[in-house]
């Protein structure tokens, strides 16, 4: 009878590597990247796992945009708590997760300061920031980020601030410069030397104050319909000396001089000896006596004696 028992214990019972099996934890590996989105770290994020291990948390996740490092020992005794083997084959000696992130463009907090002092005074600003590096948010936040402080000195132009990036998030310091603009007339495109300006050359751009020269040209009036005494570029301010009266008059032109006394006209045939617009003043050699005399240019061969000069 004992030996019939110890046969049937022997036929029905399961091999020693099955009762092995059964009680052993489930063999994992771990992932090559890992990027969590939430404000924790669970074993699914660690290990390509599911059921209740998976969501088990283990650490709280970095900033957004910022990675942190566990202890892989640290790792194997919360997966082997749970029921899962992680031999760390590979021997690391950190697990590293990263935070996934939403960038904030530097671009757009500038503009908030902007309009927040346009707000306050009425005038545009161009912003400067100091110093401030890659600014992230959670994937899943939402909203625009929220301009908690900001002060400014109208006299140096420096401001400080802080921007809460998103609900929850600690305030970040920013600091800066601040300059007023102004829009000024510029031309939309490069003119060469001698053509005219017309009202489809201008364009306007705004421009800081303190860069806008004493003599810049702030009228359009006064650039259409003016001749360009050199090449010009585009989106720049102009000064008065850029631009001049259209040449009527060119250097070395024959022109009808005119002498008016009361009850005496007279009439004499000059060379130009520089260029000249309407109405301007200009020399000119009298081609009889070979004296030199000033005349303001009327038209083309065309020009009116303002003085005698000599005679």
């Amino acid at each position: 009878m004992k030996r019939i028992l110890l046969a049937l214990v022997f036929i029905f019972a399961p091999p020693p590597q099955i009762i092995a099996t059964a009680f052993a934890d489930d063999a994992v590996l771990l992932r090559s990247d890992i990027r969590v989105e939430a404000d924790i770290v669970t074993l699914g994020d660690l290990f390509d796992v599911t059921g209740d291990a998976a969501s088990v948390v283990i650490a709280r996740a970095p900033e957004p945009g910022r990675s942190t490092s566990l202890d892989p020992d640290y790792v194997r005794q919360q997966a082997r708590n749970n029921g899962l083997a992680w031999a760390n084959p590979n021997q690391l000696r950190r697990v590293t997760i990263e935070r996934a992130s939403r960038m904030i463009d530097a671009g757009l907090v500038a503009e908030m300061i902007s309009a927040e002092l346009n707000m306050r005074d009425g005038y545009e600003y161009e912003i400067q920031l100091t110093g401030v590096g890659n600014i992230h948010m959670p994937t899943d936040a939402g909203g625009l980020p929220d301009l908690a402080r900001l002060d400014f000195s109208n006299r140096t132009g420096v401001f400080q601030a802080e921007l809460i990036a998103y609900d929850g998030a600690a305030p970040m310091r920013l600091s800066g410069r601040a300059y007023a603009t102004m829009d000024v007339p510029v031309l939309a495109r490069a003119i060469p030397a001698g053509q005219i300006i017309d009202d489809g050359d201008i364009d306007w751009m705004p421009v800081r104050a303190d860069r806008v020269r004493a003599d810049a040209l702030m009228d359009p009036d006064h650039m259409v319909g003016q001749e360009a005494r050199r090449a010009l570029r585009p989106g720049e301010p102009l000064r008065a000396y850029d631009l001049q009266a259209p040449v009527v008059v060119a250097r070395g032109d024959i022109v009808n001089l005119v002498f008016t006394v009361p009850g005496l006209t007279l009439t004499a045939r000059a060379r130009a000896l520089e260029d000249a617009g309407s109405d301007e003043i200009a020399r000119f050699v009298n081609l009889q006596s070979n004296r030199t005399i000033d005349a303001m240019v009327e038209g083309p061969g065309r020009a009116r004696v303002v003085t005698a000069g000599p005679s």
